[in-house]
C-alpha cells in the first residue's frame, strides 16, 4: 500500500507543478492520475506531462468513446478516448447503473462476458485483462456473472446471453480491425446488439459515474467470488447442438471427397471450427499452422481483415495447392465473419465477395427449406434480411420465390432486432447477411455468425460437388435465374472528420442550398435517400423508411440506369466507404457490357462526389 501512496503522491506532485492553461484539460489529468491504477497506461500520460504534449493530453482525455455500429471501439492506450483499464472500469459502471435501472431481476439473471485474444504490452492491456475487470466492476456490485475461462468466439456472447437468460453481455473484441486496436460489445437480454436509445442512455449513465467505485479494481473476485460461472463447456456444448439444425446432409458430408484448409487469422476460430466440422460429419479442415494460434500482433498478415482477399490469404491458398484441397475458408480474428476462396479450372483462385457469398447462402437456405419443409409450410412466412448497403440478390430471390426481404441500416445490431421482432410474431428467418462478409444461418444466435457460415459452405461445396458443380458455377447458376448483380465496394482513408462532414454537405447543397444533385457525371440519378437527414426523393411524403441516424453520414443514390450506390462512413474506422451494384433483370446477360457501366458510374462517383485529390484521401491499398 505505501509503494502506491508514493506513486500517487509522485502523480499529484507532478499534476500541481504542471498548469496547462487549459482548466477542462488540468481537470481531466488531475482525474486520470487519481484514477488510473494500471502503472503503464498512467506513465503514459505522466510522460506527455512532462514533456509538454498539451495537444495530444487534449486528444487523449478531453473526449470519450461513443456507440458505433459495433459498441465502442478505439486504439489500446492512455486516455478517456482509448481502450484501457480504466475506460472499461468507467463503462462497465455506466452499464451496471443502467441494467439496475432496467432490470429489477439484475442479480438473479446476470451478466455474460467474453473475449478474444488482442493484447497489447506497452499498455499492459489484452482482451482477457479487460474481461476480468468487467466482471470485477459487477462481481463487486453482487451480480453474478458467467465469465468464460478462455476466448471465444464473439457469436458466443450473445448465444449465452439467450441460453442463460441473462440481462445483457459484452465482448472485449475489435473483431477485423488493425492490431493497435480493441472494443467493447454490447449486447441486451434478447442477444441481439443494442441499439438506440440504449446506447445513448449507457453512455449518460457512464457520465454520471466515471470515478472507480471501491472494488472495481479488484480483479481477484474473478477468482473468489461464488457468483462467478464458466459457462465454457455448457455453452460450447448447446451451442453445437443447435448447429444441427442447419444442417441437411451429415451422410454426405462424411462421404465427401473434397478437402478444406481454414484459416482463423491468428484469433479465436481454430477450436471452434473443427468442432461444427465434427457436428456436421466432416473430417477436420487442414488449419493453417502458422495462423491457428491466437497471435496478438497478427504477425503473418498485413491487417487481420479476410476481406481483403487474395493478399491476405496468401498462406492459406499456398497450403491448400499443396494439400489438394479446393476450398479455402477463413474467419477473422473473433470468427464473425468468414471469406472464402475456391480454386477455379484455370488454377486461379477465385476469392467471393460478401455479396456474392450471400446469393449462395440465400439460394442454398431456402433450397434446403423447400426440401425439408413440412407440406403446409408457406414461403410467406420465410424472411431473409440484408443491410441496405448490401447486394438486392435476395430481393430477387424473394420476389420470384414468394418469401419476405426485408432491408435495415448498416450494422448487425439492426439485423439482429429486427429478426428479434419477427421471430415473436411467428415469422421465420432463414438468412441474413452485410456485404461485409458477415452471414447469419438460421436464428440460434442474432449476430453475424462465421463459425456456423464456415461450416455451411463446406456442406454447400459437397452438395454441389455430387454433380459437379462449383461454387462459382452456382453462383452463375443464381445470376442466370434472378438476374445479375454486380457490385462493387471499397473506401478511402480520411482521417480529418471535418473533411468528411464537408464532402456530405457539399452533397446536400450541390448546386445550390438544400438541393441534391441531379447528375453524377453523365449519370442522371432518379432518387436520393439520406438517412442521416431522414429524407428520400423516392417516398410520397419525402422521408426515409429506415430509421433517421444522425451520428453517421451516409446518402444512397438510385440511378436511371438501374445502378444503386451508398456513400457512407465506418462505424469502426477512418473510412468513407462507397457501395455501387448493378442489378439487372434476368433476361440482361451481358456480363461485360454490365461491368462496364459499373465501372464508368464509379470512376463519376468518386471524381464528382468525393474528389480524392481536392480532400486528400488515400485511395484503399490493394
Amino acid at each position: 500500500m505505501a509503494e502506491n501512496a508514493e506513486g500517487d503522491l509522485n502523480s499529484n506532485l507532478l499534476h500541481a507543478s504542471y498548469h496547462t492553461g487549459d482548466p477542462q484539460l488540468d481537470t481531466a489529468i488531475g482525474q486520470w492520475l487519481r484514477w488510473d491504477k494500471n502503472p503503464k497506461t498512467k506513465e503514459q500520460i505522466e510522460n506527455l506531462l512532462r514533456n509538454g504534449m498539451n495537444k495530444e493530453l487534449r486528444d487523449r482525455l478531453c473526449c470519450r468513446m461513443t456507440f458505433g455500429t459495433a459498441g465502442l471501439r478505439s486504439a489500446m492506450g492512455a486516455g478517456f478516448c482509448y481502450i484501457n483499464d480504466l475506460t472499461v472500469i468507467q463503462s462497465t459502471q455506466g452499464m451496471y447503473k443502467y441494467l439496475e435501472r432496467c432490470f429489477s431481476d439484475f442479480k438473479q439473471r446476470g451478466f455474460v462476458v467474453g473475449y478474444d485474444t488482442r493484447g497489447q504490452v506497452t499498455s499492459s492491456c489484452s482482451s482477457q485483462r479487460l474481461a476480468k475487470l468487467t466482471a470485477a466492476v459487477l462481481l463487486a456490485r453482487d451480480v453474478p456473472v458467467y465469465l468464460f475461462s478462455r476466448y471465444v468466439p464473439t457469436p458466443f456472447v450473445p448465444y449465452a446471453v439467450q441460453e442463460l437468460k441473462a440481462v445483457a453481455g459484452v465482448m472485449i473484441t475489435a473483431s477485423h480491425n488493425r492490431k493497435e486496436d480493441n472494443g467493447y460489445k454490447v449486447y441486451w437480454e434478447t442477444g441481439a446488439q443494442i441499439t438506440s436509445p440504449h446506447d445513448k442512455e449507457i453512455l449518460k449513465c457512464i457520465e454520471e459515474c466515471v470515478e472507480p467505485w471501491n472494488g472495481s479494481w479488484n480483479d481477484n473476485l474473478v477468482d473468489t467470488s461464488p457468483l462467478k460461472r464458466d459457462p465454457l463447456q455448457d455453452i460450447c456444448r448447446r451451442y453445437m447442438e443447435d448447429l444441427k439444425k442447419i444442417c441437411f446432409h451429415r451422410e454426405l458430408n462424411s462421404k465427401t471427397s473434397l478437402k478444406f484448409v481454414h484459416t482463423s487469422f491468428h484469433g479465436v476460430g481454430h477450436d471452434y471450427v473443427q468442432l461444427a466440422f465434427q457436428v456436421f460429419g466432416f473430417k477436420p479442415p487442414i488449419p493453417v499452422p502458422e495462423q491457428k494460434d491466437p497471435d496478438p500482433d497478427f504477425s503473418t498478415v498485413k491487417c487481420p481483415n479476410p476481406e481483403e482477399g487474395e493478399s491476405v490469404l496468401e498462406l492459406s491458398l499456398r497450403l491448400a495447392e499443396k494439400e489438394n484441397a479446393r476450398i479455402v475458408l477463413a474467419t477473422d480474428p473473433d470468427a464473425d465473419r468468414l471469406a472464402v476462396a475456391e480454386l477455379q479450372e484455370n488454377g486461379h483462385w477465385k476469392v467471393f465477395t460478401g455479396n456474392e457469398l450471400a446469393a449462395l447462402f440465400g439460394w442454398w437456405m431456402f433450397d434446403c427449406w423447400k426440401k425439408s419443409k413440412s407440406r403446409n409450410a408457406d414461403a410467406k412466412n420465410i424472411y431473409m434480411l440484408a443491410t441496405t448497403v448490401s447486394s438486392k440478390i435476395l430481393k430477387a430471390l424473394a420476389l420470384k420465390e414468394g418469401f419476405h426481404f426485408e432491408e435495415t441500416l448498416p450494422g448487425f445490431k439492426w439485423i439482429g432486432s429486427r429478426i428479434k421482432d419477427l421471430l415473436e410474431n411467428g415469422k421465420e428467418v432463414l438468412f441474413a447477411f452485410e456485404e461485409s462478409i458477415g452471414f447469419l444461418c438460421g436464428t440460434s444466435v442474432l449476430d453475424k455468425d462465421g463459425v456456423s457460415a464456415a461450416v455451411v459452405v463446406a456442406e454447400m461445396a459437397s452438395y454441389l460437388e455430387t454433380m459437379n458443380i462449383t461454387l462459382k458455377q452456382q453462383l452463375i447458376k443464381i445470376y442466370e435465374k434472378y438476374g445479375y448483380h454486380i457490385s462493387k465496394t471499397s473506401y478511402f482513408l480520411c482521417y480529418d472528420p471535418t473533411t468528411i462532414k464537408n464532402i456530405f454537405e457539399r452533397l446536400r447543397n450541390f448546386d445550390s442550398p438544400k438541393e441534391y444533385p441531379k447528375f453524377c457525371g453523365a449519370f442522371a440519378i432518379l432518387h436520393i435517400r439520406d438517412v442521416t437527414t431522414g429524407y428520400d426523393s423516392s417516398q410520397p411524403n419525402k422521408k426515409s423508411v429506415l430509421p433517421v441516424s444522425k451520428n453517421s453520414q451516409m446518402i444512397t443514390f438510385t440511378f436511371q440506369n438501374g445502378c444503386v450506390a451508398t456513400l457512407r462512413t465506418s462505424g469502426t474506422e477512418p473510412k468513407i466507404k462507397y457501395y455501387a451494384e448493378m442489378c439487372a433483370s434476368p433476361d440482361q446477360s451481358d456480363t461485360a457490357l454490365l461491368e462496364e457501366e459499373l465501372k464508368k458510374l464509379i470512376e463519376a462517383l468518386i471524381e464528382n462526389f468525393l474528389e480524392p485529390s481536392k480532400n486528400g484521401l488515400i485511395w484503399r491499398s490493394v
